[in-house]
């Protein structure tokens, strides 16, 4: 059966115009990292981002634009809130020149798939899409206690004397254990802590090594306080652009990223054993001391909480605690 040229031309115009079609349903998200690229958050989520990209073809596409290089950490926050990215990777410490409640996150208490359960998500997304002009998308990282670092040891807690690196994560916490306490990017703690400039810092139980603050690190105080909270956020009016297929395909891999949290389980105790082996010693309190530690570090955060935002505070008080 011989087809015209017409219909030749017909059937070439039709198939063009259904790629243009697919074409147009394609978005292209742009992603910056407030934490350095060679870092653990961002080669966990570096395959995730090739996962959204293979799969998501003809629907939606991350653009991953780099670490604090293309945008320095601390002005993340805005950039998302603006729109000079759509998305990006950080944690509410970084951001809370934006909107102080974003620190709030450190103190959630339980899972968060028990935070999608009990309401906690959608409490976060209400602050976040009026006050910050973002959407809260997925936390990536959970169960990575902080921890005092220190060159100075203690026998108890309490830091007066010594000049503690911090972010807004344990400001509060460190100046009620008498701490002198200065604020700077990471990426200026190696030099701060070769120059003496600081005595010690507050991090994660993770992630010294990626910035090779174990070679300036003597000891650790344990136990661990608070919850590092690392997650994905996006501006609010690229959100509502998106469509509902793109929504659901992107929804779809945000729980897919939040199913593999269970990695930093492991994480945690493989770590403690890096840090061991690297000379970093543990100061350890006998147990009525290490719960009245962790305790004060909880109440002096709800009261700075509190007193920033009583209602918002109290709302979030009652989903991030354990009951």
């Amino acid at each position: 059966m011989k087809i015209s040229i017409l219909e030749r031309t017909a059937i070439m115009l039709a198939a063009a115009t259904l790629s243009c079609a697919a074409a147009a349903q394609e978005t292209t998200l742009r992603l910056v990292s407030a934490f350095a690229e060679n870092g653990i958050y961002v080669q966990r989520l570096q395959p995730w981002i090739q996962k959204v990209n293979a799969e998501g073809k003809g629907v939606l596409q991350i653009n991953f634009i780099g670490g604090p290089k293309a945008i320095p950490t601390f002005e993340v926050g805005n950039a998302v809130k603006t729109g000079v990215v759509d998305m990006a990777l950080s944690t509410g410490a970084f951001y809370t020149n934006v909107m102080p409640e974003a620190d709030f996150l450190k103190l959630t208490q339980v899972s968060v798939a028990e935070q999608r359960r009990n309401g906690a998500f959608d409490a976060i997304n209400k602050v976040w899409n009026e006050k910050g002009n973002m959407q809260y998308l997925a936390r990536m990282v959970e169960n990575q206690p902080f921890h005092i670092y220190t060159n100075k040891k203690i026998d108890k807690p309490d830091l007066a004397g010594q000049k503690i690196r911090i972010t807004p994560v344990y400001r509060d916490f460190f100046q009620a254990l008498n701490a002198n306490v200065i604020t700077t990017p990471p990426g200026e703690v190696y030099t701060a802590l070769e120059r003496g400039v600081v005595d010690g810092y507050g991090w994660p139980i993770g992630g010294i090594f990626d910035l090779n603050w174990q070679e300036k690190t003597k000891y650790r105080v344990d136990p661990g306080f608070y919850d590092a909270e690392v997650s994905l956020i996006m501006n609010l009016p690229a959100y509502r652009k998106l469509t509902q297929p793109q929504r659901d395909y992107l929804q779809k891999q945000l729980l897919a990223l939040e199913a593999q949290n269970t990695f930093w389980n492991k994480y945690t105790l493989d770590e403690v054993a890096r840090q061991d082996k690297a000379g970093i010693q543990a100061i350890k309190f006998d147990a009525a001391t290490s719960k009245a530690f962790v305790d004060k570090a909880y109440q002096v955060g709800w009261a700075s909480a509190e007193k920033q935002s009583p209602d918002i505070a109290a709302r979030f008080k009652a989903l991030f605690s354990r009951k």
